[in-house]
């Protein structure tokens, strides 16, 4: 589906996550990303009721364009959030705000858009040498989820971002350990994706599989209880909790460096990781990220870029898509 040419309109943005919604305003294509506002998506019967309280809290009437970034498949007209009960059709929230364009895609889609614009200031590096110009870029990011997605080089010096689901692929083990703790979370969950151990339910569905482990029962800790007592060394269980959870990222950004061929890096967005500073450069995330056996060697020079930035990429990236003219799926025009 072909993308239509840009306006010059004012335009409403929206990262959606399975916890909360973020919205912002923008005059018009290159203009400032502003009235930024965070809304809990279980305050709300539905997105469009977010929309409508962001507006009302703004001050601002219904623009003509609209571009959502929300963390769910976009395929076809009909979307259905996997990690919370918002549904919609594109073309019936098109027509119900009243507007004249409409964009909703995949939030790492958006993120991976935002990539280039992000500078020094955004980000930090966990190992690796400088990228190599001209080469595939990665993403993978946990929070409610786990989103992944990436650029690809179009030839022509521009990017064209990656629509996938990989972190619903299946997740492996390196360690007896951590395929101790993927055998109790399959007994749990029949599959084992990624997205089940390195998202905020993953954490403590790891923690929990090691209390089950180790035969010490106890209650189950909230995600950020256990990161809290991590961090802080006061637990040993939840430090080794957290530190399987950035073993299991680590695998997973590996598994996508190589299939992507991602010599020009990979970054890490979502929630989490910025949050763990400095504890998360001493985990074991970047030696599972390089443990890829006889393709190590290939691994050890590519960068890992931790995004840590006050704004949130995915609705520069959401305003990216609506400029584009990219055949990116949920296009309403």
């Amino acid at each position: 589906m072909s993308a239509p040419a840009p306006s010059t309109a004012a335009r409403l943005l929206a990262d959606v996550g399975g916890t909360n919604a973020r919205f912002a305003w923008q005059a018009g294509p290159g203009a400032p990303i502003d009235a930024l506002i965070t809304l809990p998506c279980a305050e709300h019967g539905s997105l469009a009721e977010a929309v409508h309280r962001y507006l009302r809290q703004t001050g601002h009437t219904m623009p003509p364009d609209c571009a959502i970034a929300i963390a769910n498949p976009v395929v076809g007209d009909r979307v259905a959030m996997t990690n919370h009960h918002w549904t919609f059709s594109v073309r019936e929230m098109k027509a119900q705000l009243g507007l004249q364009r409409l964009l909703v895609v995949n939030d790492f889609t958006a993120l991976a858009l935002a990539l280039p614009r992000l500078g020094a200031a955004d980000r930090w590096q966990l190992g690796g040498d400088a990228p190599e110009p001209g080469t595939a870029i990665g993403l993978i990011g946990p929070g409610t989820g786990l989103g992944m997605s990436g650029l690809l080089p179009d030839g022509r010096g521009g990017w064209l971002p990656i629509q996938g689901e990989g972190g619903h692929g299946t997740l492996g083990a390196t360690t007896a350990r951590e395929a101790a703790v993927l055998d109790v979370l399959r007994d749990w969950h029949g599959h084992v994706s990624a997205e089940r151990a390195v998202c905020g339910q993953g954490l403590v569905d790891i923690h929990s599989a090691l209390q089950q482990l180790d035969d010490a029962p106890g209650a189950q800790l909230p995600a950020a209880a256990i990161t809290e007592a991590a961090l802080a060394g006061r637990d040993a269980r939840c430090t080794e909790a957290l530190q399987l959870f950035c073993a299991f990222l680590g695998i997973a950004a590996g598994n996508l460096a190589l299939t992507l061929g991602a010599r020009g890096g990979v970054w890490i967005g979502g929630g989490i990781v910025p949050r763990l500073g400095c504890w998360f450069a001493g985990s074991p995330f970047r030696a599972r990220f390089e443990a890829k056996g006889r393709f190590a060697a290939y691994l050890q020079p590519v960068p890992v870029y931790v995004i840590d930035t006050p704004r949130s990429p995915a609705l520069l990236g959401a305003a990216e898509a609506l400029d584009a003219a990219l055949p990116l799926a949920g296009l309403a025009d």
